[in-house]
């Protein structure tokens, strides 16, 4: 309804096509939203924002010694520098880690403010997802950097990098929109994420190629979404020997599209009560 001022009050269960206007009328708040968790994540830090390029530089090291030098994979890789196998692997898996931990906590650290105003509660894990895009973006002056090392030139496949970018940023906001309502209800879930990623890292191709798998369980491996993105991902900077696999690619993008449909409807359909269980 609008008032006499010309103010709209908006309400819960508004139907779908009120709901995504109202969203694009609070797209300031996203703006601030965003901007506020970016300021706020490096205040009072002393290196600030390089903390995005420390972290995945010394997990590359750890990764790269323990992969390379103990489980002797870097053999298997032996044209392509093997720290790069790694960080184009560690690239992908650190947004989605970082993407899903924090939009799986963005309503219930942003209670103060759901229990006081109704806005579009979406607002919250698109904005979290944002940030996470933001530090994913920084990172790929570590990548280049790296390929300048080792005098690396990427294959021209890197055209096509966008598109598992935009694949990684689907699956962690379909998964996340799911893990975020889940937590309100369930705090569970704020300690189950971190186990599931810290053990998610390990069957993730992060550290090596699935393509050292027997066939026969590659479309198993396939199941785990991130598969396809971190393997699409490592083709499209290093080419060469690294190849795609088809059907584990098709088998993301409709994990993926599933992910993001059911997830938009579930947290629809729960929005209403955040404000009443947080």
């Amino acid at each position: 309804m609008t008032t006499a001022d010309n103010i709209t009050l908006l309400e819960n269960g508004r139907a779908a096509k009120d709901y995504w206007r109202d969203f694009w009328r609070h797209r300031e708040l996203l703006m601030f939203m965003i901007w506020r968790d970016i300021i706020v994540r490096y205040k009072q830090t002393v290196v600030g924002a390089s903390w995005v390029l420390i972290r995945p530089f010394l997990t590359m090291v750890v990764f790269t010694f323990v992969f390379g030098k103990i489980a002797n994979l870097a053999s298997a890789s032996a044209d392509v520098p093997y720290a790069l196998v790694v960080f184009t692997g560690l690239l992908p898996w650190l947004f989605f880690a970082n993407a899903l931990s924090e939009c799986s906590n963005s309503l219930v650290g942003n209670s103060n403010l759901i229990s006081k105003i109704y806005f579009p509660r979406l607002i919250v894990p698109v904005g979290s997802i944002a940030v996470s895009v933001f530090d994913f973006l920084i990172t790929f002056v570590l990548l280049f950097l790296l390929m300048a090392w080792h005098r690396f030139v990427p294959s021209w496949h890197i055209v096509f990098m966008p598109i598992f970018v935009f694949l990684a940023v689907a699956v962690s906001f379909g998964l996340g929109l799911w893990t975020a309502a889940l937590n309100v209800r369930f705090r569970d879930f704020r300690h189950l994420i971190p186990f599931v990623l810290q053990l998610g890292v390990y069957i993730s191709p992060v550290g090596y190629s699935s393509q050292i798998l027997p066939e026969k369980w590659r479309f198993v491996y396939s199941l785990n979404p991130m598969v396809a993105v971190i393997e699409g991902f490592r083709w499209s900077v290093l080419g060469g020997d690294f190849v795609i696999f088809w059907p584990g690619l098709l088998v993301s993008l409709v994990m993926t599209v599933s992910l993001v449909v059911t997830g938009v409807w579930y947290f629809r359909r729960t929005e209403s009560t955040f404000a009443d269980v947080i």
